[in-house]
């Protein structure tokens, strides 16, 4: 059975596609959707992409932090949640997810230090690790950072119960090798 991935944005999207394209369930999630208490979807990871916090992109923000309690059940039963950049300079963008992360957005393209011992090192196995682009960093967090750039930390991992966060602001597609050992890594699980 193919794992069923929640892509949650305002309308459709072309990363849609490309997570069908890795052997996955994509289903759109909306933000009325997502902040609806009658919504039960069932996954195995849910995507919130990147420019989520910037509503020149999108209109996610107030419906994550609606579903803040939820999200973390998810998580915590099980799912896992990958989180790319905000693109927004408010640093609590991130107030939403259940540990401390803050955020500063200054884009940057640039070498990556991945630490390889990760099982999520493979996000950007598709990509040359000397030319990667990032939309900021986060300069606190009480997660484990996997990933930096001239320092600073750009991708860092929470383990929540039963799952994991992911959360980075490479602004890159993750390779399809990780999208289907984070998406086999995670249980199904109601959201």
């Amino acid at each position: 059975m193919k794992p069923r991935v929640g892509l949650v944005w305002d309308e459709n999207l072309v990363f849609g596609r490309f997570l069908e394209e890795c052997g996955v369930i994509m289903v759109p999630v909306t933000p009325h959707l997502l902040a609806a208490p009658f919504f039960k979807g069932q996954y195995s990871v849910i995507i919130v992409p990147t420019g989520f916090a910037n509503p020149s992109y999108s209109h996610l923000l107030p419906a994550l932090r609606a579903s803040s309690a939820r999200i973390r059940r998810f998580v915590e039963a099980g799912g896992n949640l990958l989180v790319y950049g905000a693109a927004d300079h408010r640093e609590n963008v991130y107030d939403w997810l259940p540990f401390l992360i803050s955020y500063r957005y200054e884009p940057a393209n640039g070498s990556i230090a991945i630490d390889s011992s990760s099982p999520w090192a493979a996000i950007v196995s598709d990509y040359e690790p000397t030319r990667i682009e990032c939309d900021g960093y986060f300069p606190t967090t009480d997660g484990t950072v996997i990933a930096t750039m001239g320092g600073n930390a750009v991708m860092v991992e929470k383990i929540i119960g039963s799952g994991t966060i992911l959360v980075t602001t490479i602004h890159e597609y993750p390779s399809r090798c990780f999208i289907a050992g984070f998406s086999a890594a995670a249980g199904e699980t109601f959201f």
